[in-house]
């Protein structure tokens, strides 16, 4: 069954993660009595697999035409990777369910199987993300980081191709879903590389007018510990008026000896790796309201230190271009 008595229509990207995601929803929800279907739709970064995704001017990168479809009553539902999704969406749409999180942790991938320790002087390192190569270059000055586009496949294609580069940086999550975690060297630390906000975290968006398929979807896929941890750090990110594709990271975890505290660590670095500002808060957190309010309290604390300057020049130093 469905709530509107046929299929759910699902939609997703077409790569290998974004369908294991979706199956993994549709699962859920076939558990919870929903009979669904994936609707394959191609977004911006889909279309421009040869453009650093730091020069694509838009916030949505990987979701921007499947809004289109949702609004467009083309699809009930949509599966995100949630790191993926702006801190404010199009009008007329919702997040209906935060699912389950995977480790949030980036992970170090080599040939190798090298761990961060073990990387030469020098070495070639490859990622798409502006966060990773900031921070990178943090620790790191002498690394050459290059940038590297396409889906996990893709990416451990060219790591195997050129064996000029050490390693590369992905998410341990994916990597993890794919059954690729053979590949990992290090899952690296997250006070060395902090993760993005919300990744390895799942999101089911539906249109704000349709409770009944937010209601299945809550009801089927909703993680209330993950939507805890994962809304301090989007609000960290919205407050800090950053999109995916900015150096903005943030990760939260249960307080140490606290059960009823948020521990959130935020940093802001300068692309090249030369100016860093970070700030750890913790606070007592029951719904996600309070986590949205320790999320901005830290973002405030780090424009305190300079971060507003180092994501002005950010901005100020990408060209972009159009949505196709």
């Amino acid at each position: 069954m469905s709530p509107a008595g046929g299929r759910l229509r699902i939609g997703t990207r077409g790569s290998a993660l974004a369908l294991w995601q979706t199956e993994r929803v549709r699962s859920l929800l076939a558990a919870a009595g929903y009979d669904s279907e994936p609707v394959k739709i191609k977004t911006t970064g889909d279309l421009t697999p040869d453009v650093p995704l730091a020069r694509i001017g838009s916030r949505a990168l990987f979701t921007k035409q499947i809004d289109d479809a949702l609004l467009n009553r083309e699809i009930d539902l949509a599966v995100h990777s949630l790191k993926d999704l702006p801190t404010r969406l199009p009008a007329g749409i919702v997040i209906g369910a935060v699912g389950e999180r995977e480790d949030a942790r980036d992970a170090l991938v080599s040939r190798d199987l090298l761990d961060w320790g073990a990387l030469p002087h020098g070495a070639r390192v490859g990622t798409s993300s502006l966060r990773r190569r900031a921070q990178l270059l943090y620790h790191r000055p002498d690394l050459q980081v290059v940038d590297l586009r396409g889906n996990v496949d893709t990416r451990l294609g060219k790591l195997d191709r050129n064996p000029e580069w050490s390693a590369i940086v992905l998410a341990s999550a994916g990597l993890v879903r794919l059954g690729l975690d053979h590949r990992i060297g290090e899952r690296l630390p997250p006070d060395l590389l902090v993760p993005a906000p919300a990744q390895g975290a799942l999101a089911v968006t539906a249109r704000e007018e349709d409770q009944v398929v937010q209601n299945a979807v809550r009801h089927a896929v909703h993680d209330p510990i993950a939507e805890l941890f994962v809304t301090a750090e989007r609000a960290f990110l919205s407050r800090l008026e950053g999109g995916c594709q900015v150096p903005i990271a943030a990760y939260a975890q249960r307080a140490e000896g606290q059960a009823d505290a948020i521990h959130l660590h935020g940093r802001v670095v300068s692309p090249d790796g030369r100016v860093m500002v970070e700030k750890h808060g913790t606070g007592p957190v029951s719904d996600p309201e309070e986590s949205a309010a320790l999320g901005i309290a830290l973002a405030d604390d780090l424009l305190a230190q300079g971060a507003g300057a180092i994501l002005m020049d950010v901005r100020n130093g990408i060209p972009a271009i159009s949505e196709p």
